[in-house]
């Protein structure tokens, strides 16, 4: 297990913030907002490294980004191949932050740790060519009998006469 180096730093108290934690709340983040900006990444990577369709960050600053708690349970997978860094939490496995070599001066962070607002939405998507088949797209949904809070998309129904076939 590797150390952050990413330091904590006193925030100036004119800079309004956000704070975020991870899982077991262990680790604390705090970003300035506005946030520089946020979007919907589909890459592979990052699909496996949230265990989901995608994942949505804000980026920010590294110089209006601070590990306020926890820095000492932060651990790092760094990819060399991609020059990039991923950060968890090691109690919980919290996706933290993730950094690329090529933008030094940015870290960006999920934006699910934050249980305010950010100053951004996410209105840009990464890799949209490797969004998966499987991912929901908005199409309505409702809700399940006998299941409370449960909704889910009702298959169509196809027109009487009609056999489903092979290329079907």
């Amino acid at each position: 297990m590797r150390k952050a180096t990413i330091a904590a730093k006193p925030r100036p108290d004119s800079e309004a913030s956000a704070v975020g934690q991870c899982l077991c709340g262990a680790v604390e983040v705090e970003i300035g907002t506005p946030a520089r900006w946020a979007w919907h990444d589909h890459s592979s990577a990052t699909r496996r490294a949230h265990g989901a369709a995608y994942a949505t960050y804000v980026g920010s600053w590294r110089k209006r980004f601070r590990v306020t708690r926890g820095a000492d349970e932060i651990t790092r997978f760094k990819d060399v191949a991609t020059g990039t860094t991923r950060s968890f939490c090691a109690r919980c496995g919290t996706p933290l932050a993730y950094e690329r070599a090529r933008s030094a001066h940015m870290v960006n962070v999920p934006r699910a740790l934050f249980a305010g607002r950010t100053g951004r939405e996410p209105r840009y998507h990464v890799a949209i060519d490797q969004l998966q088949d499987w991912t929901y797209l908005g199409e309505p949904l409702v809700p399940l009998k006998g299941f409370p809070g449960i909704v889910w998309e009702r298959p169509t129904r196809r027109k009487r006469g009609r056999t489903r076939g092979i290329s079907d």
